[in-house]
């Protein structure tokens, strides 16, 4: 598949009579997307509002960010199995407004969504800081069920992405990457001297609430297969998870997957990235012996000669990481695994849940243990109080302090310990 990416660089957000883009500039008619998301019964309301990087803004608690993208040329649409056909997507043309993000928010499902800070200390920690964000405030109807919750705030996001991404169909991009990857054999023919490498990518499916969809099923339900890069960057794996904010991969990291990227950047000359394995989160031991397995034998029967292994998410999933890393290595295939580390307040606790001698090549995110005081900033979008803050993910009694400011750790931050690498933290072993 080749697939043509083109970037038009977003400098600012504003309201206008229209949605287009012109100049750099992103202008939004408020009113028709508001009217756009208002369509769901589960929804009771929403607003919008736009904030940029610097401006004193708390956004909390975060559901999802979504990156604005249209298909311009190929089979399909963004988000196929939600808002567009069922087709395989990954070739043609996509058109992707770069540096603008759409955040949602409200009174979200559970207790393991995010903050965003726009300044202070705790836009370090978040990629989000960086962008300009069209921040939809949909609030639930009440005695809403969470997984009712969940979808419609999916929906309302992938929506708002989709509506937005229309404003750059007809744009000239400001820059254009191709990215490719051939059928197996004619990329071996083609580089039959170089080492063969593949991603293998593992999304959060730890049950209830903790769902990733990959052309609209739920990954739960699948077996380890295969797919080619270009298809994430049209949006055929988006999150609809609820889990810590740190490791969460929202849509806008899986349509931008750095591991993906990065593999692009050297194909062809250090080695042939011949594809993707997308596999499993389980809860149950004989589901993670099962995707493991598979996992394993695709890499096999693939002839690779090495992996990078990427989890989303801690404790359990730790299990799956290193069955996956262990098996792997077993076939005599090099592994490197992504991950982040749960190493405690001090740094000193174990880092992972399981561990193996097989991992012994790994990229760490950082410790998502460690705390930081957010000062208070002077506009909240969203809901920040104790009973939101003192339990998210990350908080604790007396988080949330009389002054406004929260001490969290940095498990509460959107995106700060990315375990695919999009972000800058990391940690060494001297």
């Amino acid at each position: 598949m080749r697939l043509e990416v083109g970037n038009i660089f977003i400098k600012d957000i504003q309201f206008g009579d229209s949605t287009k883009v012109e100049n750099g500039v992103l202008y939004v008619n408020k009113q028709e997307l508001i009217s756009e998301l208002s369509s769901d019964e589960h929804i009771k309301s929403i607003d919008m509002e736009i904030v940029r990087p610097g401006e004193s803004v708390r956004i909390a608690p975060v559901k999802d960010v979504i990156e604005p993208r249209v298909k311009v040329e190929g089979n399909g649409g963004i988000f196929p199995g939600f808002l567009s056909k069922v087709d395989t997507v990954g070739e043609g043309k996509t058109n992707v407004l770069k540096g603008a993000a759409v955040v949602t928010t409200g009174k979200v499902v559970g207790f393991q969504e995010g903050i965003i800070d726009m300044t202070g200390p705790g836009a370090d920690y978040t990629p989000f800081s960086k962008t300009c964000n069209v921040v939809i405030i949909a609030e639930p109807v009440d005695g809403l069920k969470q997984h009712d919750h969940e979808a419609a705030l999916r929906m309302v996001g992938l929506k708002a992405g989709k509506y937005l991404g229309e404003a750059g169909r007809n744009v000239t991009p400001d820059e254009v990457k191709v990215y490719e990857t051939k059928p197996i054999f004619e990329s071996v023919k083609e580089f039959p001297d170089l080492p063969k490498v593949a991603y293998v990518y593992m999304l959060q499916t730890q049950g209830l609430l903790h769902d990733t969809y990959v052309y609209g099923v739920d990954a739960k339900k699948i077996i380890p297969t295969l797919i080619y890069p270009t298809e994430v960057m049209d949006g055929a794996i988006l999150s609809g998870n609820c889990v810590s904010a740190c490791d969460k991969n929202p849509t806008y990291v899986h349509m931008n997957n750095p591991v993906i990227h990065d593999l692009y950047e050297l194909h062809g000359t250090e080695y042939n990235f011949v594809g993707v394995i997308i596999t499993n989160e389980n809860v149950y031991l004989a589901d993670k012996e099962r995707s493991s397995n598979w996992t394993a034998k695709i890499a096999e029967y693939l002839g690779l000669d090495g992996v990078i292994i990427s989890e989303e998410g801690f404790g359990n999933p730790d299990t799956d990481l290193i069955m996956n890393c262990k098996k792997i290595t077993k076939k005599g295939i090099k592994t490197v695994i992504l991950t982040d580390e749960y190493a405690g307040r001090d740094g000193a606790s174990q880092s992972l849940a399981d561990a193996d001698v097989a991992a012994d090549a790994c990229v760490t995110g950082g410790n998502a243990n460690m705390t930081i005081v957010l000062p208070k900033l002077d506009k909240i979008i969203g809901h920040v109080s104790k009973d939101v803050i003192d339990v998210i993910a990350g908080g604790f009694d007396g988080s949330l302090r009389a002054d406004g400011s929260i001490e969290v750790e940095i498990q509460a931050i959107t995106g700060a310990t990315s375990e695919v690498g999009f972000n800058k933290m990391t940690a060494r072993t001297y």
